[in-house]
């Protein structure tokens, strides 16, 4: 079962920025589809950014502007560029990455954000 390795998570002050990334534990063939996902304390799983097929992008409107989702397809691996943090960005992310075969999660990384 394919696992997926996140890092880059932290401890970060406010307006300060952090980068993320995802990789699969082994290559997966046509990747359609890489996100990541945000889940606060008390809060639902909701979608930060994406990147499908052909580079198609999108964004939470909390994070538009701020937030910058990318990938290399060589490695198989997605990044999310977090610039001008806030106290609100605090939470678990998640990535995702699916195929017509694989929908797999990463285990999640802490993100916090505080003065």
């Amino acid at each position: 079962q394919v696992r997926l390795v996140e890092s880059g998570g932290g401890l970060v002050h406010p307006g300060g920025s952090l980068r993320l990334s995802c990789a699969p534990s082994e290559s997966i063939l046509s990747i359609n589809y890489m996100g990541w996902y945000r889940q606060a304390p008390g809060m639902e799983r909701e979608l930060v950014a994406s990147i499908a097929s052909y580079a198609v992008t999108n964004y939470a409107d909390s994070v538009k502007g701020r937030f910058t989702i990318s990938r290399d397809n060589a490695k198989n691996t997605v990044y999310l560029q977090m610039n001008s943090l806030k106290p609100e960005d605090t939470a678990v992310y998640y990535c995702n990455v699916r195929s017509r075969y694989v929908n797999a999660w990463g285990q999640g990384t802490q993100v916090t954000v505080s003065s």
